[in-house]
């Protein structure tokens, strides 16, 4: 059976640590899309955003994604936390793939970020811990209408492989 998972949510909602996992429970391949970006345009993402501005960075984020999705493979992807919110990604996502939502608290991403880790955001450089609580909350805002999209759901501080494989196992039966 052919399967494609893509994982959707706020930074730090776990989209990476969780997809390595369930890709290894799965025997499938996974990718991180950010990567996949940077290897394409073969720059890191903050040179992206700084050079060529958020807008050429989401065009590229697409053309990468509408590459990946047809391929007849199956594999786990982690997108960037805005993946979802343009250029009809979370259409294209569910049109070609299982969406999973990873519906993090707030507080948790906060806890989760370190300092060293928010630099290398774009969106995230500068902040102070407030503001990022702030930025956060309109991230989340935003963005909540394209995650809710999502195919399966799941929300919660723990968010494990065993949660998303019966998850999935549902959505396959039914």
């Amino acid at each position: 059976m052919l399967f494609k998972i893509v994982l959707v949510g706020l930074p730090g909602s776990g989209k990476s640590t969780l997809g390595k996992e369930i890709s290894s429970s799965l025997k499938c391949p996974y990718f991180d899309l950010d990567q996949l970006i940077t290897e394409h345009a073969k720059k890191s993402i903050p040179e992206i955003f700084e050079n060529d501005g958020e807008g050429h960075f989401r065009d590229l984020e697409s053309e990468v994604l509408s590459k990946l999705l047809p391929d007849s493979q199956n594999f786990v992807l982690a997108t960037g936390g805005g993946t979802p919110c343009f250029n009809d990604n979370m259409e294209l996502i569910n049109e070609n793939a299982i969406s999973v939502f990873l519906d993090v608290p707030l507080q948790v991403i906060l806890d989760r970020f370190s300092f060293d880790e928010i630099s290398k955001r774009p969106l995230f450089q500068g902040l102070e811990k407030g503001e990022l609580i702030l930025k956060l909350k309109s991230l989340y805002a935003e963005r909540f209408p394209y995650y809710n999209q999502a195919k399966i759901k799941l929300s919660g501080e723990d968010l494990t492989t065993e949660l998303l494989n019966s998850e999935l196992l549902s959505y396959f039966k039914s």
